[in-house]
């Protein structure tokens, strides 16, 4: 396990800095990052990636299911807690409606939906908090890619630098996660990311079924996170390496920008 996943300060200054550096520079190539733009982070977390929009003056709200992480985003976030640009809920985002927090120009899922069960309901709810000119950024892991099943968090210093370690079945996985001596809770974990893990070839079914037009979207051989938390410098997967199904398996990360169509 890394600091990162020990001590959350440090994850959110990742966050905040590779959103700063990396997620809004993309997405101005769509839509200028001006104040009083309306964001939403679902699955927001502790909140590093709506520092950066907060501090351009957007009006953010952060929505997620973990209290205690929206606790975190709080105290993180302290010098906004008091101001109107700023609002925090910690709820399922199914139990949010559009009445209560409205529509959004900006509708953030960094590192989130791989983690969402039935990803074909969620896009399909998404839509109701936007309006005709909403954007939606998607930054993601694909589930076959070396670490795509986050067994870089194993406590375990030999399963957590294992390859394509997820990949196994599941039976066989859940014993390798015991003989690791894994916490209960990190075994029930990785079998949950296993399975909401997502492909490219889904993916863009969902989109596809859901009616979403895609704006823009890179493969990162090298995902943009890594600079921050490796120092290694992000990397496109050349045209020639974008193999239908086998380039999940290196490509590290996926960068999306939709609209409704």
């Amino acid at each position: 396990m890394q600091l990162r996943h020990q001590n959350r300060l440090i994850y959110f200054q990742e966050q905040s800095e590779c959103t700063r550096k990396y997620v809004i520079p993309y997405l101005e190539q769509i839509l200028p990052i001006l104040p009083n733009l309306r964001i939403l982070e679902i699955g927001c977390g502790e909140g590093g990636n709506l520092q950066p929009f907060l501090e351009i003056g957007c009006l953010c709200v952060g929505v997620d299911i973990d209290v205690a992480q929206i606790e975190k985003a709080k105290q993180y976030l302290s010098d906004y807690s008091h101001d109107e640009n700023l609002t925090l809920v910690a709820r399922d985002i199914y139990e949010v409606s559009p009445d209560e927090i409205g529509t959004f120009d900006i509708i953030m899922l960094r590192d989130v939906i791989e983690h969402i069960p039935n990803q074909e309901r969620f896009m399909h709810y998404l839509k109701s908090f936007m309006h005709s000119e909403s954007i939606v950024f998607l930054g993601f892991p694909v589930w076959c890619n070396p670490f795509g099943g986050h067994q870089q968090i194993c406590r375990n210093k030999w399963l957590a630098h294992i390859p394509w370690l997820h990949l196994l079945p599941n039976v066989l996985y859940k014993k390798v996660l015991l003989w690791g001596k894994e916490m209960p809770s990190t075994i029930r974990g990785l079998l949950e990311i296993k399975a909401t893990g997502i492909s490219l070839h889904r993916f863009e079914k969902i989109l596809c079924t859901e009616q979403y037009y895609v704006l823009t979207h890179t493969h990162y051989l090298i995902n943009p996170n890594y600079e921050i938390k490796f120092g290694l410098c992000p990397r496109i997967v050349p045209k020639w390496l974008r193999i239908p199904y086998l380039q999940d398996f290196y490509t590290t990360a996926m960068y999306y920008v939709l609209r409704k169509d």
